[in-house]
């Protein structure tokens, strides 16, 4: 049975930090961070977490979802703390699983900060890079591992990491990794680890399969909700254009030049057509970068290092980058594609708007799109108003027939003539003979062996109609041989 912890009705001021049961070593990291007061998320899981409850925590992306689970953890295993070099002090105590690379490598970075006065190790793996390095964190000892499932089933299966010692499990983005495919490996890695253990589902939003999948893992789990499922935050403004796919571009362009846009995210649903969009951007005189599937680890993290820089103006990305990135004032996003998913719609928009912050979020959308508007408008519960835009400078490329018959006709002043170059004729060859048609030769003349030699008649017995034996020259000195004759 699954208790619902319900979220106040009332505008009670937010809590603070200090107010909880915490280690200084953690309040000293959490004061590093800038974090003052508790996000709703927050103030309503840690002290749950905290009393060693399992906990399924559901709130939109963007609202601190991985402080509410890492700082109890790490105050829970801080009575394993020691400062000793010796692996076998420092097992797995605490196993965090993501969907996505991009997602693990943000949570390992938050970890380590809040961490970083302690004497807890922390360390992330995933796949698109080489295991040695990984293998030589793991045997080294860590208390907290940061994971994709692929990857870590790897890990296992090579022996590089034991996991009868943990503790604790967080599921991050749980609905993801069931989107795509990730329920047997989550069965696989979940039998390797102890039955008593402390677990935590956290995603912005939860469907039937997933509240399956915590009656199967959890014990007993206090469902803490923040906000309805699938909200949108309120601090982004949404707004979806009516276009055309030639138009998708320089609406993109105009918004950003109009509003003063110096950084967004643009999601495609293909790799391939994300590859071809930053090119087309990029002739467009915009620094840009893409992120899809295809690249190697290092160029998706370079690339995502490079535009939280400012380095980079637009970030053209599938939706590998609609979770887990933490962008710190980021402008907007653009739907250059309506996702396939309505609830990818949700996590693409939430990359704007973050921490209370003021966002915008623009899709695109085609006639084709829609069923795929339709799907959106159910999810969030809000009736979605498609805008027509008009890009500026170019002249609409479809009008109605009657505006088109209605209109005045203008003569048009005749086009001038172009002079096309005279073409020389061909001048004639110089040798006759290659002027003169084909003639062929009535007279066969005789092989040089048969010159002289009397046609000699049938052979006896032989019909008039059957011709005798040709002879040939003999080849390598010989004489030809005489043709035979019949008794």
């Amino acid at each position: 049975m699954i208790d619902t912890h319900e979220p106040a009705l009332d505008a009670a001021p937010a809590a603070r930090f200090d107010t909880l049961p915490l280690d200084p070593k953690l309040l000293r990291a959490v004061a590093d961070s800038g974090y003052l007061t508790m996000t709703p998320i927050q103030a309503k899981a840690i002290p749950i977490v905290l009393e060693g409850r399992d906990v399924m925590g559901a709130a939109q992306t963007g609202t601190g979802k991985t402080a509410a689970f890492s700082i109890p953890l790490l105050q829970r295993m801080l009575k394993h703390e020691n400062p000793s070099v010796s692996p076998a002090r420092h097992p797995v105590r605490a196993l965090v699983l993501a969907p996505t690379r991009e997602l693990a490598d943000q949570v390992a970075e938050n970890v380590k900060k809040y961490a970083k006065h302690t004497h807890l190790r922390s360390t992330v793996v995933f796949g698109g890079i080489d295991m040695k390095p990984q293998t030589l964190q793991l045997k080294a000892g860590v208390e907290v591992l940061i994971a994709t499932p692929g990857r870590l089933l790897d890990h296992i299966e090579a022996k590089n990491c034991v996991l009868n010692q943990v503790e604790y499990v967080v599921l991050d983005e749980a609905d993801r990794m069931l989107d795509i495919g990730f329920l047997p490996d989550l069965q696989r890695i979940l039998s390797y680890l102890p039955k008593a253990r402390q677990t935590l589902l956290f995603s912005a939003t939860f469907s039937p399969e997933i509240k399956r999948l915590a009656q199967s893992y959890l014990q007993d789990p206090i469902l803490v909700e923040t906000a309805r499922p699938n909200q949108t935050a309120s601090t982004v403004e949404q707004r979806f254009y009516g276009v055309t796919d030639d138009d998708k571009r320089g609406v993109i362009r105009q918004i950003l030049r109009d509003r003063s846009i110096r950084q967004a995210i643009v999601f495609g649903n293909s790799k391939l057509g994300v590859a071809r969009l930053a090119r087309s951007f990029e002739r467009d005189g915009l620094r840009t970068a893409a992120l899809h599937g295809d690249k190697s680890q290092d160029e998706r993290l370079k690339s995502l290092d490079a535009f939280k820089r400012g380095e980079v103006d637009l970030l053209v990305a599938t939706d590998v980058a609609a979770r887990g990135l933490d962008i710190a004032d980021l402008p907007a996003v653009f739907n250059f594609d309506v996702p396939f998913n309505a609830e990818d719609y949700v996590h693409r928009i939430g990359r704007t708007g973050r921490a209370g912050a003021s966002g915008l979020a623009v899709t695109l959308v085609t006639r084709a799109d829609t069923r795929l508007v339709a799907d959106i408008e159910k999810l969030i519960k809000r009736k979605i108003e498609v805008e027509p835009f008009e890009v500026e400078g170019e002249r609409p490329r479809f009008e109605s027939r009657r505006r088109r018959e209605e209109a005045p006709v203008e003569e048009e002043a005749p086009a001038p003539r172009v002079s096309r170059p005279s073409f020389r004729p061909v001048a004639p060859s110089a040798d006759p003979f290659f002027d003169k048609p084909y003639e062929s030769s009535e007279r066969v003349e005789p092989a040089a062996w048969e010159k002289g030699k009397p046609t000699s008649p049938a052979p006896k017995g032989l019909s008039a109609y059957i011709k005798p034996k040709r002879q040939v020259a003999a080849l390598f000195g010989g004489k030809p041989k005489a043709p035979a004759e019949s008794a």
